[in-house]
């Protein structure tokens, strides 16, 4: 108490409250306080790409002034995941100029989510892109061979985030693809083909107008060529097939946006599994409209597998009253509650 030695001791008490209180923080910081600033004078982005901790946002999108700002997240976020596809509230210099950084505050409300887990046992999800409303399903006739089962497992991913699923398939100038998509004949999703001489850009560009679009697909199945042909500017890598092992070499390292018309498509790392640890088997069912009405006449609990007992999906297609198309679709439908279960 060095600057109190000249206070007599009968006013010394008096002071020690004022000491207390004026004394400076020991480590410099500001009171910390619940009250966040509203951030009015906040700009909108979109998300287009993520790179260690720094995120490429377009301003302005549909705009004369439309640019390309580089931010990074407030603090405030510091435990939400901020992905391709997100609209986002930006502060600070959003100008884009080269060494400026914006800020991050808010994350719009989601419209979709795509989710995956490291495996099927993991219910920890970890959310791949926002706000797209279709995903587009790249898959190799041949060299990779082509995986029912993964094309199971993304199809499930889009039915329970509300994405229309279109599935590509490509390198059918090595092989005939017409038992592989019968797999998914019940399923009515539209397909299209790709050649080596004949890339069907037209055909895809008209199914992404107006809408944001999700490429998923195994290494090697031809993702990122098909992604260039439609976005000549994209220069996405493309790998080669191992021609031992007949796996697809990682090409893609990160998610990224492009514009397509008025339209987006999102390139995505090439995987070779696909965790579905944090799915609802219910919004399966809901994909399947037709059998979800008269699964309302199965008794509670019913999984609809084939071996659920008095299961009326199963009764009312083996009496015959749904066709050949209708089990052709159970068959798929329990295909893809088999890939939760399993």
């Amino acid at each position: 108490m060095s600057w109190l030695t000249d206070v007599d001791d009968d006013d010394e008490d008096k002071y020690a409250d004022y000491e207390a209180k004026s004394r400076p923080n020991p480590k410099g910081n500001r009171a910390r306080t619940k009250i966040r600033p509203e951030h009015g004078d906040a700009v909108t982005g979109r998300v287009f790409t993520v790179d260690r901790g720094r995120y490429s946002v377009l301003v302005g999108e549909g705009t004369p002034d439309e640019h390309e700002a580089t931010a990074s997240r407030a603090s405030e976020l510091r435990k939400q995941a901020i992905v391709t596809g997100d609209l986002v509230d930006l502060v600070g210099d959003t100008s884009g100029e080269t060494g400026t950084l914006s800020r991050i505050v808010r994350i719009q409300p989601r419209t979709t989510v795509l989710r995956r887990s490291a495996d099927d046992s993991d219910e920890v999800e970890r959310i791949i892109v926002a706000n797209a409303d279709q995903m587009l399903i790249v898959v190799a006739a041949a060299n990779p061979e082509p995986r029912p089962r993964l094309v199971d497992r993304y199809l499930v991913a889009a039915f329970d985030a509300g994405l229309k699923p279109i599935i590509c398939i490509t390198k059918t100038d090595l092989a005939d693809p017409t038992e592989f998509l019968a797999n998914f004949a019940a399923l009515d999703v539209t397909v299209v083909r790709s050649g080596a001489d004949a890339m069907p850009t037209e055909e895809i560009m008209a199914l992404l107008v107006g809408h944001t679009t999700v490429a998923v697909g195994h290494s090697g199945v031809g993702k990122s060529t098909l992604v260039n042909a439609l976005v000549p500017d994209a220069n996405r890598a493309i790998g080669r097939v191992n021609a031992v092992t007949g796996r697809g070499r990682h090409t893609s390292s990160s998610t990224i946006s492009y514009r397509v018309g008025d339209g987006w498509i999102i390139d995505t790392p090439g995987v070779r599994s696909f965790g579905l640890g944090h799915v609802n088997p219910e919004n399966i069912l809901r994909s399947f409209t037709d059998l979800a009405k008269i699964a309302e006449d199965c008794p509670r609990g019913c999984t609809h597998l084939p071996d659920a007992p008095d299961c009326a999906i199963a009764e009312r297609v083996e009496a015959g009253e749904l066709g050949e198309a209708g089990a052709l679709r159970l068959d798929s439908f329990q295909r893809l509650l088999a890939s939760l279960a399993a």
